[in-house]
This record gives C-alpha cells, sequence and structure tokens, in this order.
C-alpha cells in the first residue's frame, strides 16, 4: 500500500531542466533519484508552476505519488506556520516522514562583502538557514518515530571563503553547524544527520557564470574526475545512499562531494 512506502520531504524540489533534459537543479535531480528508488515524495518551494510540472514528470515516468506544497521561507512572515503547512499535509496524505532534504537556498551570489545589503542578507539567512530550522523542528517527532534520516546542504564555496558570496557562505555554515548538534542530540532517538557540500552543473550556475564571470572564473574549477556532477545520478543518488540502513551509523558528518576539488585534511 501507498503508505507503507518511504516518504522523503525534499525543500526546493520543483523542476529545472538543461538544454539536454536532464535534471538542471539539484533539488529536483533529488527528487528524481528518490523517485527512482521507489519513495513517495514531498517537494516544496516558491515556484508552484516548477513543483507541478516536477510532480507531472516524476509521477508519469516513475508511478510514485507526488505531493507539491508551495512553501518560501522569508523575513517577515509566519514561517513557523509555512513549515507546519507543509508536515500537516505530509502527514495527511502519507502518515509518516521517514527523510527530510534540506536543499532550498536563495542568495547574492557575486555580491562583495562590503556591498552586501541587509535584504541580501536576509534572503540567504532566511531561506537556507532559517528553513533548515524550521524543517528540522518541525519534522523532528515524525523522524523520531520512524528512525528517520536528515541530509543538509552546506556548500564548498563556505568552507573555503569564496570570493562574493558572504552571505550565502554564512547561511551555508550555520547549516553545518545547526546540523552538527542535531546529529549529537537526536542519534539516541535514531535519527542521523548529515551534510553534503555539492558540485554540480546546473542552470544556476550557467547563470552565475553569465551574469558573475568574475566570481565564477575565481570560484568554479573543473573537479579531478574531469566533468561537472548530475544533479540526480551523483548527488541525488548520494541522498538518497545516506538515508540507507547500511550508513544509519554515520551522523554529523560533512560530506564534500565535488569530483575530488572538497580535500581536506
Amino acid at each position: 500500500m501507498e503508505n507503507q512506502k518511504k516518504t522523503v520531504i525534499i525543500t526546493g524540489g520543483g523542476q529545472v531542466l538543461l538544454d539536454n533534459g536532464r535534471p538542471g537543479a539539484i533539488g529536483y535531480g533529488i527528487a528524481c533519484a528518490f523517485a527512482k528508488a521507489g519513495w513517495n515524495i514531498v517537494i516544496t518551494g516558491r515556484n508552484k508552476q516548477k513543483l507541478y510540472d516536477a510532480k507531472e514528470s516524476l509521477e508519469k515516468e516513475y508511478g510514485v505519488s507526488v505531493l507539491c506544497v508551495p512553501a518560501d521561507i522569508e523575513y517577515g512572515q509566519d514561517n513557523e506556520k509555512v513549515v507546519q503547512n507543509v508536515i500537516d499535509q505530509t502527514i495527511d496524505q502519507f502518515k509518516e516522514i521517514h527523510g527530510l532534504v534540506n536543499c532550498a537556498q536563495a542568495s547574492a551570489s557575486g555580491v562583495p562583502f562590503e556591498q552586501q545589503t541587509l535584504e541580501q542578507f536576509n534572503l540567504a539567512i532566511y531561506s537556507g538557514l532559517y528553513a533548515t530550522f524550521f524543517y528540522m523542528k518541525a519534522a523532528y517527532p515524525y523522524l523520531k518515530k520512524t528512525k528517520g534520516s536528515i541530509v543538509n546542504f552546506g556548500s564548498g564555496a563556505a568552507l573555503f571563503g569564496n570570493a562574493g558570496q558572504s552571505s550565502y557562505a554564512a547561511a551555508k555554515e550555520g547549516i553545518r553547524g545547526l546540523s552538527r548538534v542535531a546529529a549529537t542530540e537526536w542519534a539516541k532517538d535514531g535519527i542521523n544527520v548529515n551534510i553534503i557540500c555539492p558540485l554540480a552543473w546546473t542552470k544556476q550556475l550557467e547563470q552565475f557564470k553569465t551574469n558573475y564571470p568574475e566570481a565564477y572564473e575565481k570560484n568554479v574549477h573543473m573537479p579531478p574526475c574531469g566533468y561537472y556532477g548530475d544533479p540526480m545520478n551523483d548527488i541525488g543518488e548520494a541522498c538518497v545512499t545516506l538515508m540507507s540502513d547500511s550508513l544509519k551509523y554515520m551522523t554529523g558528518e560533512t560530506i564534500t562531494l565535488e569530483g575530488g576539488l572538497g580535500q581536506r585534511p
């Protein structure tokens, strides 16, 4: 039966495609990977059309059930209420939550630190760090019940201090700190929490190259493996694996999934 399948919530999961028809956003690539694995999918995001396009494609191609819940975490609104609505609709339709992937993130990348405005800083912090906080907190009781898993997204831009990405880096490092604390506190509940810092070729990266060529040239480099990651096969499949029973013992870890660029001591 449908409610016996595992259910995952993926923030920022709307459909974005590259010119070749492949997934062109990490969130959508993750949704494709979980759909391929047979999970029930809940996708959120600010663009309703992208969500409904994703639902249509995923259900048609993989035969899974997809719930779309438009949701945007931003300054000046009741964000807890927005997130709780996502959780409530998920439980109403699928009864349980087994996984949470916090992928949504907006930012004004390419802007020098001294030129960052408060509005730009809030954009990054609310869409990324606050969103992750609210979703983790609201999903906790359900993940405790299923001994589920969380995958949050950091960034090599924060790990290595990329120029022009101060607010983005602040949000991403906040997410990593939040994740490590949760990994420590929630391990007793059977919930594991890990972080991925990805590098994949996306529409957003294409736009970054066009709009901020100098920042792109400084910060984006071809990985040693010789290609940029695929949002579904390289990043999405890793998320599915991190939520498998075989990796329950791993928690609080940061995985630099960058084709060899993210090597750390």
